[in-house]
């Protein structure tokens, strides 16, 4: 019996969207490992991420060190889900070279989700304290400043989830 080709899943959406629901779905497969940004910033930049043009750097940073553990992951033949938002065509690229390096599989999961629908999640979740970051309406509206839908253009295998 031959194993599955490892899958790298990638997510796109705004803040509040959904991504890191939707990961934890996803990692529940088995072979399958989630690694999330906002815990990996969080626990290891927690006095440096005060702005977004910090979090624009200590993404970067985060990425770098990160991309060849995951190509590692996928050849040793782990699926894994990457809860880092592909919310630009730059961001994009950079995991397009890691599922090429990697030979695996990927699937880019759209999270076509409004704004207001995102605000009102992300004051709930900002309520609840559940989460590594509780963006405020400034920072929700800096970020998504930044999004970038996917393009068909770009040939990534994309799932589109809508908002319930």
């Amino acid at each position: 019996m031959t194993s599955p080709t490892p899958m790298l899943h990638l997510v796109c959406g705004k803040i509040a969207a959904g991504k890191s629901t939707l990961t934890a779905t996803l990692a529940a497969a088995p072979g399958t490992i989630l690694l999330s940004e906002d815990h990996w910033l969080a626990r290891l930049y927690p006095e440096e991420l005060g702005s977004v043009a910090d979090y624009i750097r200590l993404s970067a940073r985060l990425r770098q060190a990160l991309g060849p553990h995951v190509v590692a992951l996928l050849r040793a033949g782990l699926s894994v889900v990457l809860d880092f938002p592909a919310n630009t065509p730059g961001l994009r690229l950079w995991m397009r070279g890691v599922f090429e390096e990697a030979g695996a599989a990927h699937t880019l999961h759209f999270l076509d989700v409004s704004d207001e629908i995102c605000r009102r999640r992300l004051h709930a979740r900002n309520a609840a304290g559940g989460h590594d970051f509780a963006a405020t309406d400034a920072e929700f509206d800096a970020i998504t400043r930044y999004f970038v839908p996917p393009d068909p253009a770009e040939g990534f295998s994309v799932i589109r989830h809508l908002a319930d």
